[in-house]
């Protein structure tokens, strides 16, 4: 069985995904640098936020497309439980299409756009039309990369706040890994309520942890993906549950669509979603660090396990007493889902790498005729 690791370099540039094993790989270091950027950022973010989180009337929306908004929702109700602003996700897709169902023109709104590139059609466009929609709009851009398009409108406008990731986040792969964790662990650090130093000692914590989860996930995750699963279901609750849609949006991506890949939540997946199991399906739980959650969870994988209908069926998550046999797990300090997520997103990224790598495909491009680019083209913005 060929297992190729993440530090192989010379095989993957060998298999055309040197790129994204590096990107992957390079994450908890970057989380690390990111720390030290957003401490140097602090007084800079506390001057722009101000006490506005602090204010009922205030709306905060948070926002991207595809993995950007998957982003957005993984952070957006954990925010909003800590504060009494209104915080809550909206994909730029949608706000684009049905701006009036989003947007109130009286209404103080603080749009955080995120943004690998920061020039797709649809984060500026979004933009633009909160900034026409909105009489007192204010921009919080999270954006990898200095150059783009976010970054360079919002520059000198004292409605604007760009907030720049470390630069090898931008990720130069086809698919986002580094760029979508750096952000989500920015957006999480800014808007959390604990005191700062709290907030950078949880970041650095994440890293050591996603390290961790990597290193004893290498490997076996490697052989995993050599077992021919033509489709695979990842199911979680909560903040989870857009984690779940990420990873298998990145099979989608990195296979070019040739496995078929699902998201549910582990009580929704009874309802119909289950029917699609059969001996060629990987059903994998990224399960969540709240007792009450992991005990319908728990209940699924049982039943999952004792019908013996999917190939195979995996739980990766905390360790707990509920779950005991998880099959890919870490010993985690009590910190919320969202914050967690990066960590068990190692997984999902190294299973699509490697599932790609297998079928033969190159995982920096696994679209060399140009069906799906980097950078989403095509999109026509419409005014109205």
């Amino acid at each position: 069985m060929d297992v190729t690791l993440l530090s192989d370099v010379s095989a993957w540039q060998r298999l055309g995904g040197a790129d994204t094993a590096a990107e992957i790989a390079q994450q908890p270091a970057l989380w690390e640098s990111l720390a030290q950027d957003l401490s140097r950022a602090r007084d800079r973010l506390q001057a722009f936020l101000g006490d506005s989180l602090n204010d009922p009337n205030q709306r905060v929306l948070f926002t991207g497309a595809g993995s950007s908004g998957f982003i957005a929702e993984m952070v957006a109700d954990a925010i909003n439980a800590q504060w009494p602003a209104e915080v809550r996700v909206v994909h730029t897709t949608s706000l684009l299409t049905h701006p009036a169902l989003y947007l109130q023109r009286d209404r103080p709104t603080l749009l955080v756009s995120f943004g690998r590139s920061g020039s797709s059609p649809e984060s500026v466009a979004a933009v633009d039309r909160v900034r026409s929609d909105v009489a007192q709009a204010r921009f919080l851009d999270i954006t990898c990369n200095a150059d783009g398009e976010l970054a360079r409108r919002g520059a000198g406008r004292a409605d604007t706040c760009t907030l720049l990731m470390p630069s090898a986040s931008c990720d130069r792969a086809f698919a986002m890994t580094s760029s979508l964790t750096c952000m989500l662990l920015a957006a999480l650090t800014v808007f959390d309520r604990a005191p700062w130093d709290a907030r950078i000692a949880r970041l650095k914590q994440i890293a050591a942890l996603g390290r961790e989860g990597l290193a004893a996930w290498d490997a076996p995750v490697a052989a995993l993906a050599q077992r021919p699963f033509n489709r695979v279901i990842y199911l979680a609750s909560g903040p989870l549950e857009a984690l779940a849609r990420e990873s298998a949006l990145k099979v989608l991506e990195l296979t070019a669509g040739r496995v078929l890949a699902l998201a549910n939540t582990p009580l929704g997946f009874r309802h119909g979603p289950k029917s699609t199991l059969d001996a060629q399906t990987l059903v994998v739980v990224l399960r969540s660090g709240q007792a009450l959650a992991r005990r319908y969870e728990q209940d699924l994988l049982e039943e999952l396990r004792r019908d013996g209908v999917a190939g195979q069926v995996l739980a990766i998550g905390p360790h707990a007493d509920i779950g005991a046999d998880d099959d890919y797990t870490l010993s985690v300090p009590a910190l919320d889902d969202s914050w967690l997520a990066p960590v068990w997103l190692g997984f999902a990224q190294l299973y699509a790498l490697q599932r790609s790598a297998a079928l033969g495909l190159t995982p920096d491009n696994p679209f060399p005729d140009g069906t799906v680019n980097r950078v989403v083209q095509g999109v026509t913005i419409h005014h109205g």
